[in-house]
C-alpha cells in the first residue's frame, strides 16, 4: 500500500463518532442538542472534519441534521453512515435504509458509506439481499462517494470478503493496543489484512469503549510514571493514530470535556516513540496479570454445544469485566455476544459437559458459565 497517497490521507486524524452523544438526563433520554451543537462547532473550528453515524443510531442521524447539516456548508465536512442489512427482513427493507438515512440527515450524499458490522452470521445478509450491487449502483449515481465495510470478526473472514469484493474502498476496524494481539478480535491481523488488499483503515474503538481510560491501578501507574500529565486515553488514541494507512481515528465523545481533550491531543499529534511503545507494552503486562479465563476463542465448544451457547463471547465479556471492572458496559457486551448473535446465554447450559471434553485449554467451562449467569442474567 502506498502510504504517501491513499484515500483519506489528508483527512485530519480525529473523527467524531456519533454513537455516544450527550443526553439530556442520561441513557435513554433525548440527545442534548445545544451541547451537541457546541461540540460540532469546536470540532470544526479546530480543523477536524469527519463525522460518523449509522442507520442504527436513529436519533443520532436526526440530530446530525440539526447540529451539523443544517448549519454548515456540505463541502466543509465528511459524513459517514452505515447500512445493517442483517437487521432487515427483506431486500426492499435493506435498500430502504440508505434512503431513510438520507432523509434523516438531509445530507444529499454520504462521503463514506459502510456495509455495517460484517462478521459471523451477519455477512450472509449482504449477499442474500445483493446489497453490494445495490450500493455500487448508488455510488455510480453519486449518493455515495466512497464505499466501505465495518467489521467485527477475524482476519481470515476479512480476507475472504476483500478478495471477493475488491471494489471496496476502505475498511473500518476495531483497533486498540489491548486488542492488538487478541485471539478473538485480532486487531493486528485484521489491520494487516486490510493493508494487504490496499485498503486504508478507519479506526473504531481506539479506547475500547472507554475502558482504556479507566485502567486497573497497576496499569495506570505505568503510564503515570512515564508521563504524569498525559491521560490514559491519550496513550490509546496516539497508539491508533500512529498506525500507517489510517483515514481517521473515531472517538465517541460524549461531552465538551472529552471533545476538548481529544482536540488537544490531535491538534499537536505526536506519534509514539519506541520508548513510549515500551511503556504501553509494560502496561499491557500489568493487564495480563489480571486473573482471566484463558479462552483462545477457537470455538470448538460452540460447534458441539447442543444449546448453542455463546461460550467464547461470554468469556471475552467476563474477561473485560475482570480487567476494567465496568459491569454496566459489559452487560451490553453480553447481550451483543448472545442475543444479537442468535446464541444462548449462560443460563441455557444443560451441564452436559461436551464443551469441556473438547476444550483444548481444558477449561472448567460449566463453572465459568454459572458465574456468567450470576453476573448478567
Amino acid at each position: 500500500m502506498d502510504f504517501n497517497n491513499y484515500l483519506g490521507k489528508d483527512i485530519p486524524k480525529l473523527g467524531f463518532g456519533l454513537m455516544r452523544l450527550p443526553r439530556v438526563s442520561g441513557a435513554g433520554s433525548p440527545i442534548d442538542i445545544p451541547q451537541f451543537k457546541a461540540m460540532v462547532d469546536i470540532f470544526l473550528d479546530a480543523g477536524f472534519t469527519y463525522f460518523d453515524t449509522a442507520y442504527g443510531y436513529e436519533d443520532s442521524e436526526v440530530a446530525t441534521k440539526e447540529a451539523l447539516v443544517d448549519r454548515y456548508p456540505r463541502e466543509s465536512y465528511q459524513l459517514a453512515t452505515k447500512l445493517p442489512a442483517w437487521h432487515a427482513k427483506t431486500k426492499a427493507d435493506a435498500e430502504a435504509m440508505l434512503y431513510e438515512s438520507l432523509k434523516r440527515t438531509d445530507a444529499g450524499y454520504f462521503d463514506y458509506y459502510l456495509l455495517h458490522n460484517l462478521g459471523a452470521h451477519r455477512s450472509a445478509y449482504f449477499d442474500k439481499y445483493d446489497t453490494w450491487q445495490f450500493l455500487a449502483q448508488r455510488k455510480a449515481e453519486g449518493l455515495i462517494k466512497n464505499l466501505g465495510i465495518s467489521m467485527h470478526d477475524k482476519a481470515d473472514h476479512l480476507d475472504e470478503i476483500l478478495t471477493k469484493h475488491p471494489e471496496i474502498d476502505f475498511v473500518q476496524l476495531q483497533i486498540n493496543y489491548a486488542d492488538w494481539e487478541s485471539h478473538s478480535i485480532q486487531s493486528r491481523l485484521c489491520y494487516e489484512t486490510a493493508l494487504k488488499h490496499n485498503k486504508p483503515v478507519i479506526v473504531m474503538e481506539p479506547v475500547k469503549g472507554g475502558n482504556l481510560a479507566a485502567l486497573p491501578q497497576a496499569a495506570a501507574n505505568v503510564f503515570k510514571e512515564a508521563d504524569s500529565q498525559a491521560s490514559q486515553a491519550s496513550w490509546a488514541l496516539r497508539y491508533a493514530a500512529s498506525l500507517e494507512g489510517i483515514i481517521t481515528v473515531l472517538s465517541g465523545m460524549s461531552d465538551l470535556e472529552q471533545m476538548r481533550e481529544n482536540i488537544k491531543i490531535f491538534s499537536d499529534l505526536k506519534l509514539l516513540t519506541s520508548e513510549e511503545r515500551t511503556v504501553i507494552a509494560n502496561a499491557l503486562k500489568e493487564l495480563e496479570k489480571v486473573d482471566t479465563i484463558e479462552c483462545t476463542a477457537c470455538d470448538y465448544c460452540l460447534a458441539d454445544c447442543p444449546e448453542n451457547i455463546a461460550i467464547s463471547g461470554i468469556f471475552a465479556t467476563m474477561n473485560k469485566y475482570a480487567m476494567f471492572n465496568n459491569l454496566e458496559r459489559t452487560k451490553g457486551d453480553y447481550v451483543w455476544e448472545t442475543k444479537l448473535h442468535n446464541r444462548q446465554g449462560a443460563s441455557a447450559c444443560s451441564k452436559c459437559g461436551v464443551c469441556e471434553n473438547i476444550c483444548p485449554q481444558q477449561l472448567p467451562i460449566r463453572e465459568h458459565l454459572e458465574r456468567a449467569a450470576e453476573l448478567y442474567e
